[in-house]
């Protein structure tokens, strides 16, 4: 890394939990995180966090509180933070998101 690079490609991957690997660049209250989804990935608690993003390839379903919305290859995304606004990601069997996002630390 260095000041105005990110250097992704030269980052490990982490494997929190099964299903999801990430790489995160994290510089004060901000980060920056390249995120893979797979199949087996499943968000037992709904997120109340607030994500800017890009899916870059795949797919995937949010679930906003029992309302489903698909996100492919190309689509943006803006989710607010807050209960009003949780959310749920569901993969498919076989599926895959690939996405950065754009949020705070």
């Amino acid at each position: 890394m260095d000041k105005f690079r990110i250097g992704f490609e030269e980052m490990a991957w982490e494997n929190p939990k099964t299903g999801v690997f990430q790489k995160i660049y994290a510089d004060g209250h901000k980060q920056i995180r390249l995120l893979r989804f797979e199949y087996g990935f499943v968000e037992e608690d709904w997120c109340r966090k607030g994500h800017i993003g890009y899916v870059l390839n795949g797919s995937m379903t949010i679930n906003f509180n029992g309302t489903h919305k698909s996100f492919g290859k190309g689509d943006g995304l803006w989710i607010e933070a807050g209960e009003g606004h949780q959310h749920k990601v569901i993969m498919e069997k076989d599926g895959f998101v690939e996405l950065v996002l754009f949020e705070e630390g």
